[in-house]
C-alpha cells in the first residue's frame, strides 16, 4: 500500500469572490442580453406589423415569465443555486434558436426563454452577492456592477442592430449564444459555492403564495420592490418603445439602436451616483432621481412625434436619473431582507422585473388606442412621480 500514492489534483487558484467577481459575471450576462435588446421589439414589429399588438405580445410573455420567477425558490431548493444559474445561461442561448425562426411561435418562445433565463441569473446572482459582500459595502459594489456593465449596454444594442441589418438574423442571435456560453465558462471558473446559511430549512414553507404573503407583510421589502419596479419600468419603456419611436417617426432602425446605446453609455456614472448616495443619503438621491425621471418623461410626452430628436434627448435625460436608481436602489432590499429568507424573498423581489415588463405594455396598449406614441412617456412620468413621493415619505434616512 505504501507504493500507492494519491497525487493531488491541481486546480487554478481563484481569488475570493468580491465586488469585481460579480461585476464581471454581470458584464458578460449584460452582453448576452444587450446585444438583442433593440432587435427583439423591431423583430416583433416586423412580424406583427402593429405597435399595439407588440405591447400585447410583451404582456403575454411577461405574464408567463412571472410564474417561473415565483417558483424559482423551489428550483434552488431542489437543485442548488449553481445549477439554476447554469440553466439560466443556457436558456439565453436556447432562446436564440427560437428567435432565428422569425415566426410568431418562435418569437414567443424566444422571449419566454429570455425572460426565464434572466430571472434565474438575477435571483441567483443576488444571493451570491448577499453571501459575499458586507451590507456596508453593498452600495459601492452595486454601483461598480452597473458601471462595469456600461460597455455591454452601450455597444450591445447598436451591435445587435448592425448585425441584424447587415449580416442577418443568425449573426445577431448567434452572438447571444456565444456570450451565454462565455458566461457559463466564467461562472464555473469562479466556483462559487452555496452558503448553507441561506438554504431554507425543511420546516420552512417555500410555497410561492406563502412567500408572497410573507414579503407583503414587511413594509421595507414592499418599498424596495416599488423602487425597483419604478426604475425597471423606465428601462422596459426605453428599450421597447425607444427603438419603436425612432422607427415609426422615420429615423430608422439604426437610430433606435443608437438611442438605446447612448442611454446605456451613461452607466459609467453609476459609480458617481453611488458616491452621491453614500454622501447625501440614499433617500435624497433616489427621490431626486424619480423627480428627474418624471419631469423629463412629461416633457418627452408633450413634444412626442413633433420633434423626434428632442424627444429622444429627453429620454436620455431620464436614463441619466434612472442610472442613479440602478446604482443604489437594490440596496434597499439587500439591507432589509432577513438572512434565512433570502432565497424566498429574492424570488418575490425579482417579480418587479416581470411586472415591469408586464404592466407597462398592458397599460400602453390601452393608452395607445386613444392617444399618440408620446402618451406612453407621459404615462410613465406619472408612475415616476408616485414612486418619488413614496420613497421620500417612507424610506428611512439611515438606509
Amino acid at each position: 500500500m505504501s507504493t500507492h500514492v494519491r497525487h493531488p489534483i491541481w486546480l487554478p487558484a481563484v481569488p475570493p469572490a468580491d465586488a469585481r467577481t460579480f461585476a464581471s459575471l454581470y458584464s458578460i450576462e449584460s452582453c448576452a442580453r444587450a446585444t438583442i435588446a433593440s432587435v427583439i421589439p423591431i423583430q416583433a414589429y416586423e412580424i406583427l406589423k402593429n405597435e399595439q399588438t407588440v405591447s400585447i405580445l410583451y404582456t403575454i410573455v411577461s405574464l408567463l415569465g412571472l410564474s417561473a420567477t415565483l417558483f424559482m425558490p423551489m428550483l434552488i431548493h431542489r437543485f442548488a443555486r449553481r445549477w439554476v444559474y447554469t440553466a439560466g445561461a443556457l436558456l439565453l442561448a436556447i432562446g436564440s434558436l427560437f428567435f432565428v425562426t422569425h415566426s410568431l411561435p418562435g418569437q414567443i418562445f424566444g422571449m419566454l426563454c429570455r425572460v426565464m433565463g434572466a430571472s434565474a441569473l438575477s435571483i441567483t446572482l443576488n444571493l451570491y452577492i448577499m453571501d459575499h459582500i458586507r451590507k456596508a459595502d453593498l452600495m459601492q459594489a452595486e454601483s461598480l456592477r452597473m458601471a462595469w456593465s456600461m460597455i455591454a449596454w452601450t455597444t450591445g444594442p447598436t451591435l445587435g442592430i448592425f448585425l441584424y441589418t447587415h449580416y442577418g438574423i443568425y449573426a445577431a442571435h448567434g452572438a447571444v449564444a456565444v456570450f451565454a456560453l462565455c458566461l457559463l465558462a466564467l461562472f464555473w471558473y469562479y466556483r462559487l459555492g452555496d452558503n448553507p446559511m441561506i438554504v431554507p430549512g425543511k420546516s420552512r414553507p417555500i410555497n410561492p403564495l406563502a412567500n408572497i404573503g410573507r414579503f407583503v407583510r414587511q413594509p421595507r421589502l414592499r418599498l424596495a420592490w416599488l423602487i425597483a419596479f419604478g426604475r425597471s419600468c423606465y428601462w422596459t419603456t426605453f428599450f421597447v418603445y425607444g427603438p419603436l419611436f425612432m422607427v415609426i417617426t422615420g429615423q430608422g432602425k439604426l437610430a433606435g439602436g443608437l438611442l438605446v446605446s447612448a442611454g446605456n453609455a451613461m452607466l459609467f456614472l453609476a459609480i458617481f451616483w453611488g458616491r452621491a448616495g453614500k454622501r447625501y443619503g440614499a433617500r435624497n438621491v433616489m427621490t431626486l432621481a424619480f423627480a428627474g425621471m418624471a419631469i423629463s418623461l412629461w416633457l418627452a410626452g408633450a413634444i412626442g412625434e413633433l420633434v423626434p430628436l428632442a424627444t429622444a434627448g429627453l429620454l436620455l435625460v431620464g436614463a441619466l436619473f434612472t442610472i442613479a436608481l440602478d446604482a443604489i436602489g437594490s440596496t434597499a432590499f439587500m439591507r432589509s431582507v432577513r438572512t434565512y429568507e433570502r432565497p424566498q424573498m429574492a424570488a418575490v423581489y425579482r417579480t418587479y422585473l416581470d411586472f415591469s415588463e408586464l404592466t407597462p405594455p398592458l397599460v400602453y396598449s390601452v393608452v395607445l388606442a386613444f392617444f399618440g406614441l408620446g402618451s406612453v412617456f407621459a404615462t410613465l412620468g406619472c408612475l415616476a412621480a408616485v414612486c418619488g413621493l413614496v420613497t421620500w415619505r417612507y424610506l428611512p434616512k439611515s438606509m
